[in-house]
């Protein structure tokens, strides 16, 4: 019973187009081309010789086996209202012109690559769909690489443990290729498996150190990228180098704490009293009086002298192993005393 009512209406349904739809006509583009991240338009008018029809125009819009993803409603007369519904400027879909004048195009903004499929535009008079026609979207998109990783094959696969696995994409569909280190292609081109109608992913085994090169190419173009990536190799070479320079600061402050503790002996037993000055005088780099006592007679007058020896000596080198410090003397002389010696 359900069959025959399903039947009936179908059978009315043809017989209302056909008298409704007398002197109407739709064309559409059958196929489309847009390249990825561009403006598509698909194309779509309607013509008719009866110029007196003031119904409704109902449009919609829909992908095979979907729902309408846009659909707009007008009257066919001289008034504006219901324009606004038709034309959605911010949204990914919208219509490119006015429906009351047969402009029924679809515009799609910055087609990917999931747009490409059939789709279909339909109008509707007076509240029954009346004219459908199908038309193909083919966005294309030049190759490219989406990764580029080392992957570890488990054991019980019975494949080489460390495998190089590269991901590309474009449409058409591109050919993977594999290069070595000095551009020339692998003897093992590995395996390749299709992730989808616009993606592939290739597999080769993998030595540590390896420099590999993976190449996506196409009727549209190509794209490649090698493994290690030379920001790999930058990012290991500034490790390296702040690792080294770690070292050295290490190094350098442990020689610093080595100095230091060598020369705590040599400081506290840099004070001699009663030094002979005579014996000294060649060492001597400073001379100059440190502090005066009272004279003991008239004829001479005690003072404290203070010398710079220029460096200990080589035994005190060879033990610290550090730079020199200047050894102070003090010794109380008759300064008198020095002066006749001096002159003579």
């Amino acid at each position: 019973m359900q069959q025959q009512n399903q039947l009936i209406f179908l059978i009315l349904s043809v017989i209302f187009t056909g008298s409704c739809c007398d002197g109407w006509k739709m064309a559409v583009s059958p196929e489309v081309s847009a390249s990825r991240g561009e403006d598509a338009v698909l194309s779509c008018s309607l013509t008719s010789s009866n110029r007196q029809y003031s119904g409704k125009i109902h449009v919609r819009w829909l992908a095979a086996d979907s729902s309408p993803f846009l659909s707009c409603s007008l009257r066919n007369d001289s008034a504006t209202q219901g324009l606004a519904e038709c034309s959605f400027s911010e949204l990914k879909h919208s219509l490119t012109g006015d429906p009351r004048r047969g402009e029924l195009s679809l515009l799609i903004r910055r087609v990917q690559l999931t747009d490409t499929g059939q789709y279909f535009c339909t109008v509707e008079l007076d509240g029954r769909w009346s004219l459908r026609q199908k038309t193909q979207l083919h966005v294309t998109a030049e190759p490219q690489i989406l990764s580029l990783d080392v992957v570890e094959t488990p054991p019980a696969s019975g494949s080489a443990p460390r495998r190089l696995q590269c991901e590309v994409e474009g449409h058409p569909l591109p050919k993977l290729v594999w290069l070595s280190a000095s551009g020339f292609k692998l003897e093992d081109q590995g395996r390749t498996t299709e992730a989808g109608p616009f993606r592939r992913i290739g597999e080769v085994p993998y030595l540590e150190g390896e420099e590999l090169t993976c190449r996506a190419e196409s009727r549209l173009g190509g794209a490649q990228r090698s493994y290690p990536t030379s920001q790999t190799l930058m990012i290991t070479a500034v490790v390296c180098g702040l690792m080294g320079a770690l070292l050295l600061l290490l190094l350098f402050t442990a020689g610093l704490v080595h100095c230091r503790r060598n020369r705590a002996p040599l400081d506290s037993s840099t004070v001699y009293e009663n030094a002979d000055v005579g014996t000294h005088l060649s060492r001597l780099q400073t001379l100059g009086v440190r502090a005066s006592e009272p004279p003991a007679d008239r004829d001479s007058e005690i003072q404290l002298l203070y010398s710079v020896v220029g460096s200990p000596t080589g035994h005190q080198l060879l033990s610290s192993g550090c730079p020199p410090e200047p050894v102070v003397l003090y010794s109380p002389v008759n300064v008198q005393r020095i002066n006749r010696e001096f002159h003579v």
